[in-house]
């Protein structure tokens, strides 16, 4: 005996919902697990990696397919991918809280990994460890944020856990090469982005081995190939000066 299946009807198991409600009606999409925060920040590029399939539904449960009319009047197209891609983008993501908290709880645990990665103590210029910096984001009572990428939160940790302990982003070790011609005017300007100058070496041309804040390199980099119309070079000799060993409180 065959069983009717309606053919606005697919059905799907084990899958993340995402749900956006447009015109008036609800259009949902089925998506792989774990992939959407993936796509939303920028980690996965595959859209073939994040749905389930290229439908629209109404109800992804139920198997319910969106109709074309709906979608024309809601969206302006009947075009299913580029609608799912507006959806993954600005749609609700629909979890259980069990499924939520594993999720946040699995993003602090991210976070606190960069964080780890990136810093020191800048007394001892050790790392601290994964553990210790978990710790300190409980302490400041840092509450995960799922729609922003662990990196852009990681930064933002940086600053706070600042305002309670010893920890600073790692410096990057730089040579600089710049032309005599302009060495003296670029080197004032450069002062204020070099944390500690380690060598410097003045003949044809100013040589100079310092380190500087991550965050100050693209600024720098700018600011040779600017002021010395290219002829300057800037080289990464290390992008972490630290000492070995973990740092501990």
């Amino acid at each position: 005996m065959s069983i009717f299946t309606p053919t606005n009807q697919i059905r799907l198991t084990n899958v993340a919902v995402v749900r956006m409600k447009k015109g008036g009606k609800r259009f949902e999409i089925a998506c792989y697990k774990n992939k959407v925060l993936s796509w939303r920040s920028g980690a996965e590029k595959d859209v073939d990696e994040v749905l389930q399939t290229h439908s629209v539904f109404v109800n992804v449960s139920k198997g319910q397919t969106a109709k074309k009319d709906d979608l024309v009047k809601a969206f302006g197209t009947d075009d299913q991918t580029e609608i799912c891609k507006l959806i993954l983008a600005k749609g609700e993501l629909q979890v259980s809280d069990r499924e939520r908290q594993s999720q946040l709880e699995s993003m602090f645990r991210d976070i606190a990994s960069i964080v780890a990665e990136k810093c020191v103590n800048p007394n001892t210029k050790r790392p601290y460890t994964v553990g210790l910096i978990e710790r300190a984001m409980k302490d400041i009572h840092y509450s995960v944020k799922p729609n922003r990428s662990t990196k852009q939160q990681a930064l933002e940790v940086i600053r706070q856990l600042k305002e309670t302990m010893e920890i600073q982003r790692a410096h990057m070790r730089l040579r600089l090469v710049v032309p005599a011609k302009e060495a003296k005017r670029l080197k004032e300007k450069l002062k204020p982005l070099l944390q500690v100058v380690e060598s410097e070496e003045f003949d044809e041309e100013l040589e100079m081995v310092c380190l500087v804040d991550p965050g100050c390199y693209r600024e720098i980099d700018e600011l040779i190939n600017c002021e010395t119309k290219g002829r300057g070079t800037l080289e990464v000799l290390s992008l972490k000066d630290v000492e070995e060993g973990d740092e501990t409180l």
